[in-house]
């Protein structure tokens, strides 16, 4: 029994050696000219795989594993390649290897290539390649190395011939780059789609790169209005950290400003990286209107805000609420016992929203649970650990509106 144990343990071992994480197996990469394909500095890697591979995020059955998926940098014209120097089948008749090229195919769409050869003449022809839809925005951003860079800022939707087959396979990026991403339904008529391109020269010819996108639902609000949602939102790896989210989001958020059909801009299920993006964004645009002066800012958060903030902006209240107390910290001075507490408490007062709530809830618990039930929730209600939350999300919620007035006031 212990050496059939044993020769278990062994062949486990052996089997361990077969697993990949996908994280790392999986190389994506934006490829501007033929030699970007075998330049290891242009490859970037997923976020997260287990929408593909599993919760897990490993790949058995292979040892030094590649998962190749190039773009050509504007049409996204796609190279697929499965590379690894051994497989678990070679010397194993008890298992099987996962079949990559199926999980794959599953997020891909038809019309890619397994051939060198063949996407490199995908890559002749993306110097045909332009922008779909109507140019809202141009803007540069300054590169130590290239210099003065040019980024350009669509709208599109689905009328615009060759897009739907270009989104399909600008969406995939959502697989790896987004926790809880799943495609849309791109035949519905009420989706929005807002690109960002980086526009370059290659060879004398102006060419244009895909930086990210985003995704935007029109619901209808009775009994005339509409309610643009945003959905998905990334700029891909290569660009991140230059200010592309934030010219995007603006971008869009003046689009939506024009019409007067729309009610306010929301978003759904956003994460808190959007949240902080939201939060610079709609702090830059309110900072000059009349209400949020900084004189009115120290008397509280008042209608008068609300009304223009949803008038001029398609803020709602909720949000506008979180401008007035980013600027009313740059208003404040903190060195001030009086201003600072006032600031303190004002804040506070918001957070301690949730709380009030939850002490609701309770005292309708109280009629219907049994003595030992209710204790375990008292003991969630317990006013120490209230006031400590209470405090955390000050400090956390300070924290993050500093850095925003910080970069406001580099951007000046």
């Amino acid at each position: 029994m212990a050496l059939n144990q044993s020769g278990l343990n062994d062949m486990e071992k052996k089997l361990a050696e077969y697993k990949c994480d996908t994280n790392e197996a999986v190389c994506l990469k934006l490829v501007r000219f033929p030699e970007d394909i075998e330049d290891d500095s242009t490859t970037f890697h997923p976020e997260y795989s287990h929408q593909t591979f599993g919760d897990d995020e490993v790949a058995f059955g292979y040892k030094g594993l590649q998962i190749q998926l190039y773009y050509t940098a504007g049409n996204l014209s796609t190279l697929f390649k499965v590379k690894y120097s051994s497989k678990v089948t070679e010397k194993f008749d008890c298992v099987e290897a996962d079949d990559i090229e199926a999980k794959i195919r599953e997020i891909i769409p038809a019309g890619f290539t397994c051939n060198v050869d063949d996407f490199n003449s995908f890559l002749e022809k993306d110097a045909n390649f332009k922008p779909f839809g109507t140019l809202l925005h141009a803007y540069t951003v300054h590169n130590e190395e290239a210099g003065e860079l040019t980024y350009q800022i669509y709208k599109a939707d689905m009328t615009c011939p060759g897009f739907q087959e270009y989104h399909e396979r600008l969406q995939t990026f959502l697989m790896w780059l987004i926790e809880t991403a799943s495609f849309i339904d791109a035949d519905d008529d009420h989706w929005d789609f807002f690109l960002v391109f980086e526009k370059y020269n290659k060879d004398g010819e102006t060419l244009y790169a895909t930086v990210g996108y985003m995704t935007v639902y029109n619901y209808y609000v009775y009994p005339d209005k509409t309610r643009p949602r945003v959905s998905q939102m990334i700029v891909l790896p290569p660009f991140q950290g230059e200010g592309h989210g934030a010219q995007l989001l603006e971008a869009v958020h003046r689009f939506y400003c024009s019409l007067p059909k729309v009610q306010d801009i929301t978003a759904e299920d956003p994460s808190e990286n959007y949240v902080k993006l939201r939060d610079y964004v709609l702090t830059k645009l309110c900072q000059s209107l009349p209400s949020f002066a900084s004189e009115k800012l120290l008397l509280g958060f008042s209608d008068d805000m609300v009304k223009e903030a949803r008038d001029k902006l398609k803020i709602n209240k909720k949000h506008a609420r979180r401008v007035y107390e980013i600027l009313r910290l740059r208003a404040t001075d903190m060195s001030n016992e009086d201003q600072a507490r006032d600031y303190r408490l004002e804040v506070k007062k918001r957070l301690f929203g949730p709380y009030r709530k939850n002490q609701r809830e309770l005292e309708k618990m109280k009629k219907c649970l049994r003595p030992e039930e209710l204790v375990s929730h008292m003991g969630q209600m317990d006013t120490q650990v209230q006031h400590e939350e209470l405090e955390k999300s000050y400090q956390e919620a300070v924290g993050d509106y500093r850095r925003i007035i910080e970069r406001l006031a580099s951007q000046a």
